[in-house]
């Protein structure tokens, strides 16, 4: 079993910019890739980014690209996702998970396990 401890989130002006840490315990985390997904209220959960296990391979949806930087401290088991240029759009609840293999996952692949999301706000 993995726990996955989200924090980061917060209120920021648009243009502004948030890192989002996240904390797993459990030894899986040293086996798995890692993402972060984000959601809003009656939408389903998207795909943000990806990071391989050894930090090799990144995957990003389009709208991130150039602005969104996911990385991974594998010693101290802890994703990160820097996020700048922040958007109104950008507002979510933002979502750590981890995968059942290492290499870098589809956009489309189903994580394994799941954080409990943190909310990032962004105004206008």
């Amino acid at each position: 079993q993995v726990q996955l401890i989200e924090s980061g989130g917060g209120l920021v002006q648009a243009g502004g910019s948030l890192r989002l840490s996240c904390v797993a315990s459990g030894r899986t985390f040293r086996t798995s890739a890692a993402g972060w997904f984000r959601q809003t209220p009656g939408k389903q959960r998207d795909f943000v980014a990806a990071i391989s296990l050894t930090s090799t391979h990144t995957r990003y949806t389009d709208s991130v690209k150039g602005r969104f930087t996911i990385s991974r401290d594998n010693a101290k088991n802890t994703v990160y996702l820097q996020m700048n240029s922040l958007k109104p759009e950008d507002t979510a609840i933002y979502y750590c998970a981890t995968y059942q293999n290492a290499w870098l996952p589809e956009t489309t692949t189903s994580p394994e396990y799941w954080g409990q999301g943190t909310q990032v706000t962004v105004s206008s």
